[in-house]
């Protein structure tokens, strides 16, 4: 839910708290950088850094008119370079089995991800597109799109393992290294194809080729 009025004054101790947290671990680097520079504007970009503060709070909360009864928020608050940032999560799990850091980190955020990988197959790949007549033809392409999807997240695990695209979505990892303009010769023994030399992933290219050379063939 969004942040309101109530919630920020509920949370107004764990925003200081927060605050004070990032302005003690910005004080050093701040001396540092007026003793080795003169221009304000230098500490600006020494500031993103700097690492944000984090904290949670659970709050007991009840609107006006559209919840019929208190209801537990755990809050957010992140304090850093762009100043203060709060998200707030309703729940109905008590405080007392998870306290709100483990509920907002191990039970929200992975089901905010597993909602970014349905997003992944349902726009990247187009698997929402189910428009034939008939239902077993619809079928038939939502089983290519998860397929296709399998493919890539594999060759995404074990291909470009430690390299810039190793969090990369789908859509990027189809823009970048598959959607790319080649020249394909085709002999007699071999297929070669040759990409620009100006390609500006054709190190992660070579990488991903020789790791995918390496996955043993299950039959």
């Amino acid at each position: 839910m969004g942040t309101n009025g109530v919630l920020k004054l509920r949370a107004d101790d764990v925003i200081e708290k927060a605050k004070h947290e990032y302005e003690k671990k910005l004080a050093p680097i701040t001396e540092l950088m007026d003793s080795l520079f003169q221009k304000k504007e230098d500490l600006e970009e020494v500031k993103k850094l700097v690492p944000i503060s984090t904290w949670y709070r659970s709050i007991r909360y009840k609107t006006e008119k559209s919840w019929s009864c208190q209801r537990r928020v755990v809050t957010k608050v992140c304090y850093g370079s762009d100043g203060l940032k709060m998200r707030h999560v309703v729940t109905s799990l008590p405080a007392s089995k998870i306290p709100p850091s483990k509920l907002y980190t191990k039970k929200y955020c992975p089901r905010g991800e597993m909602e970014n990988r349905i997003k992944e197959q349902q726009l990247d790949l187009l698997a929402h597109r189910t428009s034939t007549q008939t239902f077993q033809s619809n079928q038939l392409r939502l089983w290519i799109h998860s397929w296709a999807y399998v493919l890539i997240n594999a060759f995404r695990q074990h291909c470009l393992k430690k390299t810039s695209l190793a969090k990369a979505t789908v859509g990027r990892i189809r823009l970048n290294l598959l959607k790319l303009g080649a020249r394909i010769k085709i002999s007699c023994r071999r297929i070669i194809i040759a990409i620009a030399s100006a390609c500006p992933y054709q190190d992660i290219l070579s990488i991903a080729n020789k790791r995918i050379k390496t996955i043993p063939n299950t039959g």
